[in-house]
């Protein structure tokens, strides 16, 4: 079923270059929080239909199979909109839980698309208020590789549960972190990343984070002490509440963007994020480095953050 999309207003240019060759974000917390926020009201619609537009592109996972997942949620209504580190879930009213993740390019729209060839899927919906609230969801993916499972409470708990997933990085404290990492030989920025440990940070954020907290990335976490985590704790809450607050990073690729298809904004604010060779703008006088860890690129100041190894 096809689906026509028009022309957003006043969004601003989107560039999307298919060899484009610099950092690429994959949503972490404060963009699919940015995403919840975004969408909130949704929330006590009645799922009217379920389509799935034409696209020749590489399909998103979606489970069960479509006509099944219709037969499942259509008639529902959406009674809450949740988070799970970089999971958006509308819970349902019979308790089952309609998840999205994004992965890579994935994002949930009240508005038209950036293009409507990657549009996946459109949940039509009946606005608890009928003389206003959204009659459409958007779950638009540019390279395909998000995906959208529907889970019983019992799936539910067995795969995305406490055994799978970390405390929520807004919440964790300087103890959790102790406890999830402090053992580990690990580099902290590698356990930063471990959503079995912490759920929700990604490669931008954890270098923000490492950077306040004034911790190298290469150290090791069992050798941090105890004022590290909570100066890591206290950085985590602050870095990420902040970006919430800008709506999230759009880098140069432009494909994130908020529900209403506008650009985040927090990239004005990384202090060493993607600023390779440029002057520490806390000590004035070292270079912001860039070095690869587990394949993703990390950036420091080796003045402001000191290894221990």
């Amino acid at each position: 079923m096809g689906f026509k999309s028009q022309k957003p207003k006043a969004t601003g240019p989107i560039h999307i270059a298919n060899n484009w060759q610099g950092p690429l974000l994959v949503p972490e917390l404060p963009e699919v929080e940015t995403m919840r926020r975004g969408i909130i009201a949704c929330q006590g619609a009645t799922i009217t239909k379920l389509l799935r537009p034409r696209c020749r592109l590489k399909p998103v996972s979606i489970q069960p199979a479509l006509s099944h997942l219709r037969r499942r949620i259509v008639g529902s209504k959406i009674a809450a909109i949740e988070r799970l580190g970089k999971r958006l879930i509308l819970r349902l009213d019979h308790d089952q839980r309609l998840i999205f993740e994004p992965r890579m390019t994935g994002l949930l729209l009240l508005t038209a698309p950036p293009d409507p060839q990657h549009l996946r899927l459109c949940l039509e919906l009946a606005p608890h208020d009928r003389r206003r609230g959204p009659q459409k969801l958007l779950f638009w993916d540019r390279r395909g590789l998000g995906t959208v499972r529907l889970f019983t409470p019992g799936q539910f708990a067995s795969q995305l549960g406490p055994q799978q997933l970390g405390p929520d990085a807004l919440e964790i404290t300087a103890a959790q972190f102790r406890t999830r990492l402090g053992e580990s030989r690990r580099e902290i920025k590698v356990g930063l990343l471990d959503q079995k440990a912490i759920a929700g940070i990604g490669n931008i954020y954890a270098a923000e984070i490492l950077f306040t907290a004034r911790i190298h990335p290469c150290s090791s976490c069992r050798r941090l002490r105890s004022k590290d985590w909570g100066a890591l704790a206290r950085a985590t809450r602050t870095i990420l509440n902040k970006a919430i607050r800008y709506e999230g990073s759009t880098l140069n690729d432009g494909t994130y963007r908020n529900a209403l298809n506008r650009q985040g904004r927090y990239q004005q604010h990384h202090r060493v994020y993607a600023r390779e060779g440029e002057k520490c703008d806390r000590c004035g006088q070292g270079e912001v480095r860039r070095i690869v860890q587990c394949q993703r690129a990390t950036f420091f100041c080796p003045g402001c953050q000191k290894k221990r190894s």
